[in-house]
């Protein structure tokens, strides 16, 4: 067989591999978000952010905003992905 040429059974058990392994990898690294550490470490970085925003000078509404938006934003992610039990499929 050529080296260029394209190997279709090949393809196919790739693709059904990558379908069967790839979304429980997102789950993981997903459900990786709830972790005790993981979860100090966003409060941490959502804090930081409030801060840094505040010291830009935006108003305490906006920064409060953002970093909310934020927040949801991640919560958006797990609904997607199946993580969050209160989202129902």
């Amino acid at each position: 067989m050529d080296k260029q040429q394209v190997n279709v059974e090949e393809i196919s058990k790739l693709l059904d591999l990558a379908t069967e392994k790839v979304p429980g990898l997102i789950r993981s690294l997903l459900q990786s978000f709830y972790a005790e550490e993981v979860a100090s470490s966003m409060g941490k970085a959502v804090g930081s952010l409030y801060k840094q925003l505040i010291e830009a000078g935006l108003p305490q509404d906006v920064a409060a905003k953002m970093a909310s938006d934020y927040m949801v934003s991640l919560r958006e992610v797990s609904k997607v992905m199946g993580l969050d039990e209160s989202h129902e499929r």
